[in-house]
């Protein structure tokens, strides 16, 4: 069976899919990361994959639950913590005016000390924003900063965020499953 989620390797959707198929399997899993959601979701209503995994904080995740509806369905939840978080900040810039995070992080600590607050599509997309200097300052995974310690400077240790997330089939679970209240 194909299990979609989001890419690119290296994000929590990643961390967090291989962590269920270690353990929940199937053993025989296959993995096909997606460059969003809408389209992962395509997939699998075409047949195309088995199942799709989302954290219910991305962005996207109540506007892919309404297009889909009854076409697509959960069949399992869990909770799981992501890569422990940080915001980070270049070294070559004393006081940051700028700061870039994936949107579901933009509460994750108080960023009103920023002038501009950008978007990008995941950590993986802020932390190679901010080693490749396009950005001043970010939330993203602090292992970041172990990678590009000459580059980059800790601002504030956040920790995993610890979230929902739903595993997506086109076949309803049966009546009195044990994830059915």
């Amino acid at each position: 069976m194909i299990f979609a989620t989001l890419g690119p390797e290296g994000n929590n959707h990643v961390l967090v899919l291989r962590r269920y198929l270690e353990a929940r399997g199937p053993a025989d899993a296959e993995v096909r990361l997606f460059d969003d959601f809408p389209a992962a979701f395509a997939a699998l209503v075409a047949g195309e994959v088995g199942r799709v995994l989302q954290c219910t904080a991305h962005f996207s995740h109540a506007d892919c639950v309404g297009r889909y509806m009854h076409r697509v369905f959960p069949v399992d939840v869990f909770v799981a913590g992501s890569h422990p978080l940080a915001l980070l900040a270049r070294r070559d810039i004393a006081e940051p005016r700028r700061v870039a995070r994936q949107p579901a992080t933009r509460y994750y600590t108080d960023l009103s000390s920023f002038d501009e607050e950008i978007d990008a599509p995941t950590t993986v997309a802020v932390a190679e924003g901010l080693v490749e200097g396009r950005f001043e300052a970010g939330i993203c995974a602090r292992q970041v900063l172990e990678q590009h310690p000459d580059e980059l400077r800790l601002i504030e240790e956040l920790g995993p965020a610890l979230d929902v997330w739903v595993l997506y089939g086109t076949q309803p679970l049966p009546e009195g499953s044990s994830l059915s209240v």
